[in-house]
């Protein structure tokens, strides 16, 4: 007996859909950052996530899980954020075993300056091909999807980089 819940013809239409955005989706708001930032997504979601922080600083243990990364690609990220001068490490004065992830001003300054052209691109990408009430449903879709993936909430409700800066 094959107890195997397949989709309905419905749910396999809307999975094909889920997928195409899956696979889509971050080739298309990689290549805008690296045309008109030279960021790569992952490096402007770490520099938006310090920019929304208080004291824009993150234990770098903490702002790899809010960016779904593994230490080890955190720490690559943050040497070439360092590079350019956008972030600091500093050690954690609250545990010495700890390093904390600081953005700089000049981390600060592209933050503001690549921010505009990343929210065009999101509105461009997902929210201009909506109604209001399709991105109710998105909203309540997505948040219902990521609740099984993230049920600890490790990603701190990620705003992947769009909120308003300043």
């Amino acid at each position: 007996m094959d107890d195997t819940r397949w989709l309905t013809a419905e749910q396999e239409d809307a999975w094909r859909s889920v997928m195409a955005v899956i696979m889509l989706l971050p080739g298309a708001l990689d290549a805008q950052l690296q045309r008109d930032a030279r960021l790569t997504h992952a490096g402007y979601v770490v520099l938006s996530a310090l920019s929304e922080a208080p004291e824009r600083t993150i234990r770098m243990s903490r702002l790899a899980m809010m960016a779904n990364m593994s230490m080890s690609r955190l720490s690559h990220l943050v040497d070439r954020l360092s590079a350019q001068g956008w972030v600091e490490r500093r050690p954690d004065p609250k545990d010495g075993r700890s390093t904390m992830a600081v953005l700089t001003d000049a981390g600060w300054e592209k933050v503001v300056d690549t921010a505009p052209g990343h929210v065009e691109n999101v509105r461009t990408l997902i929210f201009d091909a909506l109604t209001p009430e399709q991105v109710a449903a998105l909203k309540g879709i997505s948040a219902s999807i990521a609740g099984r993936l993230d049920p600890e909430n490790k990603l701190g409700g990620c705003s992947g980089g769009v909120r308003r800066t300043g």
